[in-house]
């Protein structure tokens, strides 16, 4: 069984920083390679081949696997010397401000957040979804986290929480009420009424990503109405945010996508509301002190307004402590 190994120094990780060098690490991983065959492949003179060749081999990240002559040809063969890899180092900025990285389910609310903290910290966002947002909290790669999971019996996050943090070194704070549903083009052309709609003929859908909020809540009503995936144009077509989604949509490049409200207004697109749903922000309690600005201002009349603007919110709750 081939492995993945996990890739902690810099001095590697900054050699694959390089989108041209990782091009050729991960053609490596597939199958050895001469510097002819690589250069092929990639469109490229083996001369710039042979150039990332002696810096990736430098890394130790790949090796000489098999020498063929042929004639007064030598030919090497090179190969990576692991089957994948796992980056775990994260590069923060150097600054007197204190950097927070979030990692979660994407939200529009997030960026006004980060906007009005930028005097006190640097608020990084790493949307990867609810799930590998909660992973993420875990593994100690970011210090807050975004989730909106719903728990078969009707409870969001704190089923999730528990589970991946049985110990309760986490705070869980609501952000708001968000409404998704339906983000269809503007006039709904291909009159689209439910979610039964999207294996219609003809119909393109833009899915979200694995592991996200939306896509578990859409996984998991699929499932109740009994709709295969196979019949559903585009579901493997797969977005980070909402915004991407909707983005898609009114490019003509999508009809259909299962979102934010507050997506569909922000790019003049049409709406079918199917729930009402409670974001999360989880909290790593040591990082407290950094996160204070952050807890005070979700609870202060000017964030309510910031939430009010986005069509599809609600702030009632917003800044309560979520019992574990």
């Amino acid at each position: 069984m081939k492995t993945i190994h996990s890739l902690n120094s810099f001095d590697k990780i900054k050699v694959l920083a390089d989108s041209h060098r990782l091009d050729i690490l991960r053609l490596l991983m597939a199958s050895p390679a001469t510097l002819t065959l690589l250069a092929r492949t990639l469109k490229q003179s083996p001369a710039w081949i042979r150039h990332h060749i002696l810096t990736l081999e430098s890394a130790n990240l790949i090796e000489v696997s098999e020498i063929r002559k042929r004639g007064k040809v030598t030919e090497k063969f090179y190969r990576a010397k692991s089957d994948a890899l796992l980056l775990q180092e994260v590069v923060l900025p150097k600054s007197k401000k204190p950097s927070l990285i979030f990692s979660g389910s994407h939200d529009l609310a997030i960026e006004g957040i980060a906007e009005h903290l930028s005097k006190h910290v640097t608020l990084l966002s790493m949307p990867v979804g609810s799930l590998d947002g909660l992973v993420n909290l875990r593994q100690g790669l970011c210090q807050i986290s975004g989730s909106h999971l719903l728990d078969e019996n009707g409870e969001y996050n704190t089923p999730f929480v528990k589970h991946l943090f049985p110990e309760r070194n986490v705070e869980v704070v609501t952000l708001a009420y968000r409404t998704q549903g339906l983000i269809l083009a503007k006039d709904n052309p291909k009159n689209i009424k439910k979610l039964s709609d999207i294996a219609k003929p003809n119909i393109r859908f833009v899915n979200r990503n694995a592991g996200s909020g939306t896509r578990l809540w859409l996984d998991a009503e699929l499932k109740r109405i009994k709709l295969p995936v196979e019949k559903i144009d585009g579901y493997e077509k797969q977005v980070k945010t909402h915004s991407e989604a909707a983005n898609l949509i009114a490019q003509n490049k999508a009809d259909v996508s299962l979102g934010l409200q507050a997506a569909a207004h922000q790019y003049h697109l049409d709406f079918i509301p199917l729930f009402e749903e409670r974001y999360d922000f989880v909290l790593q309690k040591e990082e407290q002190k950094n996160l204070n600005h952050l807890l005070d201002y979700i609870q202060t009349a000017d964030f309510r307004n910031l939430l009010n603007s986005l069509t599809g919110y609600d702030a009632k709750h917003s800044g309560e402590l979520v019992a574990l």
